[in-house]
């Protein structure tokens, strides 16, 4: 079978990545086109993930989004015309959705955040299978044309395409890190995205705050971020892609506005608080509420302390760890036509 993954985004080169993997293993040939945005690009360099750059992010304006759909869009199907997929799938990717419904190639996306309406309505009613976390009620993903092509997995995605990390220590004292002094992770808001258009106020005083607790390592999305962070002082932010999975082992604390990195905080067993202030998708409620992740809604309320070994080596054991290949079955349903295995036998 031949398939095609479309990568849009930083963290859909580490969710795509096992995925990619198992495809290969099993016989697949398999061609990956990324979109030149955040670190994407560097992160399939990092990831020997070899990819062909289409388009760029267009900006976070609803007319420049459209915009580059229709633009990013075209060129993928340019691009795809005459290679004959098979299949062609994307983690929230609207380009390669619409460039498959237009090559009537069978597609399948995945997503865990239910509540980009844009994104979805666009998705859900072009791709012929739609892979959701078991947290999303069914009726929630109606509106968008969900309805009879959901393929639901069990936990959360971040332990599938994290099962194979090994936390490496060497990423700590390539950031001049001091590993005995706490350090603080954090994600900048995603103030690119549709479904978060507005400053976040907690965010800034959370940052102020930290510094003066903690070695706090800050994940810029944009070059203004970047910009205004090295004007503020005080913080690390790496200039080029890091093993960022495992300074979030690492770490004692995780600040996170996005969604991702705190929910990869909570799969490896990492405290982590969130300042997201747009509506609660189903997973995060759920952490929530099992007390895995803790909402931040006042600066002074967070602290950094160094955790203990023993705490550490309690989190490493009680990991829970998926097969990857469960995503792959789900994603490859539009051309294999197989039912997927049974997700009960995919954690371990």
């Amino acid at each position: 079978m031949r398939v095609w993954v479309d990568l849009t985004n930083s963290p859909h080169v580490l969710v795509l990545r096992p995925v990619i993997e198992h495809l290969r293993a099993r016989g697949d040939e398999v061609e990956v086109t990324a979109r030149d945005f955040a670190q994407t690009v560097a992160l399939c360099e990092r990831h020997g993930i070899a990819a062909t750059v289409i388009g760029r992010h267009r900006g976070g304006r609803v007319a420049s989004k459209a915009l580059g759909l229709a633009s990013r869009s075209g060129a993928l199907t340019r691009w795809a015309r005459g290679r004959d997929f098979d299949l062609a799938l994307g983690h929230g990717s609207n380009d390669v959705t619409v460039a498959a419904a237009l090559l009537r190639i069978p597609c399948s996306t995945m997503f865990d955040y239910e509540f980009a309406t844009v994104q979805h309505t666009v998705n859900c009613r072009l791709a012929q299978a739609v892979v959701v976390p078991e947290a999303i009620p069914p009726e929630r993903l109606d509106r968008y044309g969900a309805r009879g092509k959901l393929r639901r997995y069990p936990g959360l995605k971040e332990e599938y395409y994290l099962a194979d990390l090994e936390p490496d220590p060497a990423v700590i004292a390539g950031l001049g890190l001091d590993a005995a002094q706490p350090i603080a992770v954090v994600r900048t808001p995603p103030e690119v995205s549709l479904y978060h258009r507005f400053e976040n106020d907690v965010f800034a005083g959370v940052l102020r705050r930290l510094r003066e607790q903690a070695q706090v390592v800050v994940l810029p999305r944009t070059p203004e971020q970047r910009a205004e962070l090295a004007a503020a002082g005080g913080f690390t932010v790496p200039e080029q892609a890091i093993d960022a999975p495992s300074l979030i082992a690492l770490a004692d604390l995780v600040v996170s506005a996005g969604g991702t990195m705190n929910r990869e905080a909570v799969a490896l067993g990492t405290p982590v608080w969130t300042t997201f202030e747009g509506r609660l998708g189903a997973v995060d409620e759920r952490l929530i509420a099992e007390g895995r992740l803790r909402r931040l809604e006042r600066p002074e309320d967070v602290v950094v302390v160094k955790r203990a070994a023993a705490d550490e080596a309690a989190a490493r054991a009680g990991r829970v760890r998926r097969d990857p290949a469960l995503l792959v079955d789900l994603l490859s349903a539009p051309a294999t036509g197989r039912p997927p295995r049974d997700a009960g036998s995919s954690a371990g």
